[in-house]
């Protein structure tokens, strides 16, 4: 957390800075290393951290930013040094500074690591520590750059799918907003004049006009209470039982999230399984990336890997497993690679999901565009059904 210090100098003079640290104890003992005093020291706020960021810092950026000075052929503190003097962001040089400090005084990486859970969550704990183990820190870091690239490409997949049937439903509702409040009422007022009575169904539409340009505010208020009060709703729902578990309800979406979910977990525990680590461990750091539901399967079928059973088994008791991935799984075991057969269940998995994004993405878009077609000339004929019924009367 930055924290604004103001300070006095040994010449004593006031000076102003802004430090970075875990508390305000922290941030007076980086002023006293400097030579100054601290009189006051405040906590500043900060903007929220960009999507892909832990507590303000891109795991994958600063990975893949190690990553290169290690294959360069720096140790692990001078590539730190490298960071910390390119890096203007305050926040994330206290950081590095805390990385770089404690490897001075002969701490584990890993374990300076597990002191910042709010930036480095437990999976990239686990696999720098079983980097510690092998003496392969490079290796293990490339392998969570492609490990978050995978996640990546199918949730950027699934938010461009979403993104134009989006801008259709804006755009065809704020068409139909558009007829019903401007235009209606002025063809209102038109037929009002005429003494003929109207189709009901065109006398509807426009009593209804009229009623939304004579109550306009009203409306919008009461549309913006129930936004509001809908986006609460929905907010105390997923934080009560998760989004995921929320979206795994709907009958269509919830199978193929499903299999997105154990996309991920075959993805993580294949890294961890490579990487080094024991698979009662990479199933104990695996559950954190995945929803309550499943999550519950997965502590069930580590307690029954830990008796003893094979992985295998006890995933399929628990219904964490597809046919295909089962016996990949087993061929996994027989084998000895069960962390390569874990990461091609999930490089399956993944291929599916595509599949089922391209797929309902021709047939929903289609349908989406018809259906906003639809509404817009249901409202264009209802209103000039009066008009034809006019011209025929004349004639």
């Amino acid at each position: 957390m930055p924290y604004e210090v103001r300070a006095l100098s040994p010449d004593n003079q006031i000076v102003a800075l802004v430090v970075d640290a875990q508390d305000e104890d922290d941030a007076r003992r980086q002023v006293e290393a400097r030579g100054l005093h601290a009189t006051q020291l405040r906590a500043l706020r900060t903007l929220r951290p960009s999507k892909g960021a832990r507590g303000g810092i891109s795991l994958v950026l600063f990975s893949q930013e190690l990553l290169a000075l290690l294959t360069a052929g720096l140790s692990i503190v001078e590539g730190l040094e490298a960071l910390v003097e390119r890096e203007g962001n305050a926040r994330l040089r206290g950081i590095l500074e805390r990385l770089l400090a404690g490897l001075r005084e002969g701490k584990r990486f890993s374990s300076l690591l597990a002191e910042q859970p709010d930036v480095f969550p437990p999976l990239y704990v686990g696999i720098v520590r079983a980097a510690e183990g092998t003496s392969d820190l490079p290796l293990s870091l490339q392998r969570y750059v492609d490990y978050q690239a995978r996640i990546d490409m199918v949730r950027n997949k699934l938010i461009s799918s979403a993104i134009y049937p989006s801008i259709l439903f804006i755009v065809g509702g704020g068409v139909s907003t558009f007829l019903i409040t401007f235009v209606v009422p002025r063809f209102a007022t038109i037929y009002e004049g005429t003494g003929r009575s109207l189709p009901w169904m065109s006398q509807a539409l426009l009593d209804w006009g009229k009623f939304a340009a004579a109550h306009g505010l009203p409306l919008l208020a009461a549309a913006i209470a129930i936004a509001i009060a809908g986006g609460a709703a929905v907010r105390a729902t997923i934080a009560r039982v998760g989004l995921v578990s929320l979206l795994g309800r709907l009958p269509l979406l919830g199978p193929h999230l499903r299999i997105y979910q154990l996309s991920r977990l075959y993805l993580t525990l294949g890294m961890l399984l490579e990487g080094g680590i024991p698979i009662v461990s990479a199933m104990e750091t695996a559950g954190g990336t995945i929803s309550p539901a499943l999550r519950d399967g997965l502590l069930r079928a580590r307690a029954a890997v830990q008796a003893g059973a094979p992985l295998s088994s006890s995933f399929h008791a628990e219904n964490l497993t597809t046919p295909i991935s089962l016996r990949m799984l087993r061929v996994g075991e027989r084998s000895g690679e069960l962390g390569n057969m874990l990461t091609q269940s999930a490089a399956f998995y993944d291929g599916e999901i595509s599949r089922w994004i391209d797929r309902f993405t021709r047939m929903f878009e289609p349908l989406l565009m018809s259906a906003i077609g639809l509404v817009v000339g249901t409202i264009v004929v209802l209103l000039y059904m009066p008009i034809f019924d006019l011209a025929e009367g004349l004639s």
